[in-house]
């Protein structure tokens, strides 16, 4: 029994990662999710309380790397906050480029959602750090243009090997930042 509530839990986020894919999250429905599982939206709603606790748990270990790479960058300052920042951020949107997907184009109002609302922070962060700390207009630019844009190169090429995607936006990075120290 544990198990088959288990496969359905599982079931239920594959469902919604293809409707989201498909629809963007605010086209889908737990109705829509539900039908997709061959259960009823009742079924849905035992294992995940809304629609944004699946969003919530389909993003949680992405989440959870960027926490960890906002600590690492915390602890750092200059050029080497710029290249923690810039590794980082790649690595992180290259591994879950399939996630980013499934997101495209919603992330400004999902960020409204108190479930994300701490990625607004981490990504001010972010954008200070690609800046090297810098105030200057056009490092604050770059570091802006490469924080959206490297998510949607790797939505764009999710079909794209790894070791040819990260060398390629490692290459950008690094022409785009004013470098730091």
């Amino acid at each position: 029994m544990a198990r088959a509530v288990a496969e359905t839990h599982d079931e239920i986020l594959v469902a919604a990662a293809r409707r989201f894919a498909a629809s963007g999250y605010r086209g889908t429905s737990l109705q829509d999710i539900a039908r997709e599982v061959g259960c009823s939206k009742a079924t849905v709603l035992y294992h995940f309380a809304t629609k944004e606790a699946i969003l919530t748990e389909l993003m949680a270990p992405a989440i959870d790397v960027l926490r960890d790479l906002d600590e690492r960058i915390a602890a750092q300052r200059g050029g080497a906050a710029q290249r923690v920042a810039a590794e980082g951020f790649v690595d992180l949107a290259v591994r879950f480029r399939r996630e980013i997907a499934l997101l495209r184009g919603e992330f400004p109002e999902l960020l409204q959602q108190p479930a994300f609302a701490h990625i607004q922070r981490i990504s001010e962060r972010l954008i200070d750090a690609f800046a090297g700390h810098s105030e200057r207009p056009a490092a604050r630019i770059a570091a802006l243009v490469l924080l959206a844009g490297i998510p949607e190169a790797c939505a764009e090429f999710v079909d794209v090997r790894d070791e040819e995607l990260r060398p390629a936006l490692l290459a950008l990075v690094r022409r785009a930042l004013e470098p730091v120290d």
